[in-house]
């Protein structure tokens, strides 16, 4: 018996490549020459694509799958798709939620401690043998007691705020809509929020309806006392106001994962000291990438079997 073809758009971990190709006849489209050469001639035969949160697909590659049913993606991240033709199309898409939120949230609380405590900045002092000056190295701010502002209050959101109750923060929220049944207060101002706020972490969603929602006018509010986390998107964040605001000390730092171009980071931002800069690593701990694989491969195999996609977006 023939195996199910399936397109995958990009590499994910070794294992995970293996064990999709032992279960699936699968066709690489990253190792084609020309890969929309590739999908003129073959296109027509693939109803399953596997992708991800950093390779997603493009409307010139979906006009040359016509046949095309499914696609579970690697990440919780959909703003590489084109949703709107996806949903015309009725292809179903689906994601990895909920696997990753604990160490979204973990990287989430440890750029709020490193941005703050200047860990990172002085490890650097350390390792550069500058402890042996006459300076002793500066002081830093403490996180204990400080007010979160959390905006995208979804399930990472969350996660952030339990974990900030160890740290007997009190934590305010901006979303849309309030959450129902949510014990966190509902700001439903951002600059009201980011004034309140010694920490603004932001876990909401990327794509048009919050590109640039974090601009000059929030990072002034936030203030030169306050802190600015990035574990969403880097689309979520102005990254030139980000600049600016960092250079001239409009706010005291920020901790970043996540950045507008992927993986080019900007020289401005690398040679400053005042923010932490991660390679976009939330869910990066084994364990975390095992279930998120785990999950894509239970949904490509649920949707076959069923029809059905096990966590559809």
């Amino acid at each position: 018996m023939s195996k199910p073809k399936v397109l995958q758009v990009g590499p994910l971990s070794e294992r995970f490549n293996r064990e999709l190709a032992e279960q699936y006849e699968v066709s690489a489209l990253w190792q084609q020459a020309e890969p929309l050469a590739f999908l003129r001639e073959h296109g027509e035969q693939f109803i399953y694509m596997v992708s991800s949160a950093r390779f997603g697909c493009t409307v010139d590659q979906l006009a040359l799958l016509p046949n095309l049913r499914a696609i579970c993606s690697f990440g919780v991240g959909y703003d590489p798709y084109p949703l709107e033709l996806l949903r015309d199309r009725g292809i179903v898409l689906s994601t990895t939620p909920d696997v990753l939120n604990d160490c979204v949230a973990d990287l989430a609380m440890g750029l709020m401690i490193d941005s703050a405590r200047r860990l990172s900045e002085a490890d650097r002092f350390v390792r550069s043998g500058a402890w042996n000056s006459t300076t002793g190295f500066p002081l830093a701010r403490r996180v204990s007691g400080k007010r979160l502002g959390i905006v995208g209050l979804g399930r990472i959101g969350e996660a952030v705020a339990l974990r900030a109750s160890g740290f007997s923060m009190p934590v305010r929220y901006h979303n849309r809509r309030a959450v129902e049944g949510s014990p966190y207060q509902h700001e439903p101002d951002l600059l009201a929020l980011a004034r309140w706020a010694d920490f603004l972490v932001l876990t909401c969603p990327g794509g048009k309806a919050t590109h640039h929602l974090i601009n000059a006018e929030v990072l002034e509010a936030l203030g030169p006392d306050g802190f600015l986390i990035n574990v969403a998107r880097g689309s979520v964040v102005d990254e030139a106001a980000l600049i600016t605001a960092l250079q001239q000390k409009v706010i005291g730092g920020a901790g970043l994962d996540v950045f507008e171009r992927e993986p080019q980071v900007p020289a401005a931002l690398r040679e400053l000291d005042n923010v932490v800069l991660l390679p976009h690593v939330g869910s990066g701990s084994v364990e975390t990438r095992q279930q998120m694989a785990d999950l894509v491969l239970d949904n490509l195999r649920a949707f076959i079997a069923t029809g059905k996609l096990l966590t559809p977006l």
